[in-house]
């Protein structure tokens, strides 16, 4: 398998060139264009009935598209729903969390599992994150440009709630106000933030879908009331 990333970092395109038999997977609906040579089937997202369902209560879709080459050299374009840059994290046995529905395709020899958190819910990121281990490539989408920051072990650095699209398995986080006093984090607009420890890598995107929301609704239309 061969990949690269066109567009970025605000309209990304993933390209990736398949040779007979490779298999990638992928997010439902996340195919931009393909080779006729690249076979597509549905396949449950998590692994199992309890992984589907668990795709499902996370607000991930049940099904993702297994995508397999029959001829070397297939070529196969995916993008995700929204304007931003895709992550490529090249994991080898360990594992890594990304928030709900910052997976965009991964090798078929990736284990996804969602996992219940009450800290995620707190923290403005959902109930659920997206747990991914194994051997291969994983394809994460952001909203907005994505800052890399490994920390050192010990260290800490805290990130604005909805910001944090992946973090390594192996760091920590607690949820925060954003300042020392509660009224002060109120009234600067920030209120809970994620304070994450190392050792280890986070990845935030620079643009969050929620804030994006507040400055639409505004101009939205307004529901009519019963005359």
């Amino acid at each position: 398998m061969r990949y690269e990333i066109h567009h970025a970092p605000v309209f990304s395109t993933l390209h990736i060139i398949l040779d007979a038999q490779e298999q990638i997977k992928a997010e439902a609906g996340a195919m931009v264009a393909m080779s006729p040579s690249v076979e597509l089937q549905a396949k449950t997202t998590g692994k199992g009935f309890f992984g589907a369902i668990g795709a499902a209560l996370g607000g991930e879709n049940i099904f993702a598209s297994l995508f397999t080459a029959q001829e070397d050299g297939s070529e196969l374009i995916l993008a995700p729903s929204y304007p931003g840059d895709i992550l490529v994290v090249e994991l080898e046995g360990n594992g890594l969390f990304a928030q709900g529905g910052a997976w965009l395709a991964s090798s078929p020899d990736i284990e996804i599992q969602t996992k219940g958190s009450m800290k995620a819910l707190f923290s403005g990121e959902g109930l659920f994150l997206q747990h991914l281990r194994g051997r291969g490539p994983v394809f994460l989408s952001s909203y907005g440009a994505i800052i890399k920051k490994t920390l050192r072990a010990g260290e800490s650095y805290k990130v604005d709630s909805g910001h944090i699209v992946a973090f390594e398995e192996t760091v920590q986080y607690k949820i925060r106000t954003a300042s020392r006093g509660l009224m002060s984090s109120v009234f600067s607009g920030e209120g809970l933030v994620c304070e994450y420890y190392g050792p280890g890598t986070i990845w935030i995107q620079s643009r969050n879908l929620p804030s994006l929301a507040k400055v639409l609704e505004p101009y939205l239309p307004k529901p009519s009331g019963n005359s």
